[in-house]
């Protein structure tokens, strides 16, 4: 059962917790009759004020009064239980409180309030609270709610609906923000592409390991075996309470690798609250190594060398069987420059002509 902060929302919860009728119920300005609406705000003495939830700083032992505010939307009186629990994030983030079955053991014991208060119709009511530190309480933040609630009987089911608003209890002294990393797992999935790099999947969880509320970045960076970067990209990290946790998933397209794979997942986290000043914010960062092989860029490099060398033997055939037909183009022709002289034979001698002979 969810707790927030925010007026309408809390209106709409009480709306669907306690219809009785099966028609959708009318806005706050216009409550259906049939069902019971209420808002519970934080608030000062003479009635709800602007803050959404109600911030407090404290010393061990020191005790304060706040206020809160009932207002009924109903056509009939109301009477409400008012209570108070510690509080903590969900999974998906949003602030909630320990139900009733569950035993408060921190912030949520250190607030009292009055057990119940009737409200009229369209009335609100304003109720003091003590927040009390006890002493010995350790420095941080120790979250709770406060709701004004209702129990209605279903069959043999009770059904408590609740609406209200978170409680910060700080108690002063050393502020610590730190957001570890932890889980660390990489997956790289080469494309079949040759042309294109592959995706990695990042994994891992962001725990508040300090003592306070507290948001912040993470950055995750990527380099490759010759130490060059290949992706490089930063996100919010949503606030997290003492001692809570996040799964952070995320990926990279487009990344060229080739053998060893590092990826640094840091965090820098922020202080959200009162009470900023001299807070100890440490950063802290992770590396895990995978190892890459891109198939298709490989298959891609194994085809081109095949086809390269096969090019050459082309080549190199072909020279030779060009080689080849040159000798034997020059043997042709010098068998056929023998074999002209051996036909004609020797010259004939020249003889001696009449006339000269009878001189």
């Amino acid at each position: 059962m969810t707790v927030t902060p925010l007026s309408r929302a809390l209106v709409v919860l009480a709306v669907a917790s306690l219809a009785v009728a099966a028609a959708p119920t009318a806005a706050a300005a216009e409550p259906d009759p049939k069902a019971l609406t209420w808002t519970v705000q934080p608030a000062t003495a003479t009635g709800p004020d602007q803050r959404r939830w109600i911030n407090a700083s404290l010393d061990p032992g020191q005790a304060v009064t706040e206020h809160l505010a009932v207002r009924n939307f109903s056509r009939t009186a109301v009477a409400f239980s008012l209570k108070a629990a510690d509080g903590y994030l969900t999974d998906k983030g949003r602030f909630n409180m320990l139900s009733s079955d569950r035993p408060s053991v921190d912030g949520g014991t250190w607030i009292d309030v009055q057990e119940k208060v009737t409200v009229g119709p369209n009335e609100t009511r304003v109720v003091p609270f003590t927040i009390t530190v006890p002493q010995g309480a350790t420095p941080g933040d120790h979250p709770a709610g406060i709701a004004a609630t209702v129990t209605s009987t279903g069959g043999t089911v009770n059904v408590e609906s609740r609406v209200g608003f978170r409680v910060m209890l700080r108690v002063n002294g050393s502020a610590q923000a730190a957001l570890a990393v932890g889980g660390l797992g990489v997956t790289y999935s080469p494309s079949w592409n040759p042309f294109a790099g592959g995706t990695v999947r990042v994994r891992y969880t962001v725990e508040n390991d300090g003592n306070v509320w507290a948001s912040g970045t993470s950055r995750v960076a990527m380099s490759d075996l010759l130490g060059r970067t290949s992706h490089d990209a930063t996100s919010a990290v949503e606030e997290l309470l003492p001692g809570g946790a996040r799964t952070v998933e995320t990926r990279a397209d487009g990344v060229w690798a080739l053998g060893r794979l590092r990826t640094t997942v840091s965090t820098s986290p922020t202080l959200l609250g009162d009470g900023q000043a001299g807070a100890d914010l440490r950063p802290a960062s992770a590396t895990v190594t995978t190892w890459v092989v891109p198939w298709a860029q490989l298959a891609l490099l194994g085809l081109l060398a095949g086809l390269l060398l096969g090019l050459r033997a082309a080549a190199r055939h072909r020279r030779r069987r060009l080689a080849g037909l040159l000798a034997r183009a020059r043997q042709e022709g010098r068998q056929e420059g023998q074999e002209s002289v051996l036909v004609g034979g020797a010259p004939a001698a020249a003889e001696p002509d009449a006339g000269d002979a009878g001189r």
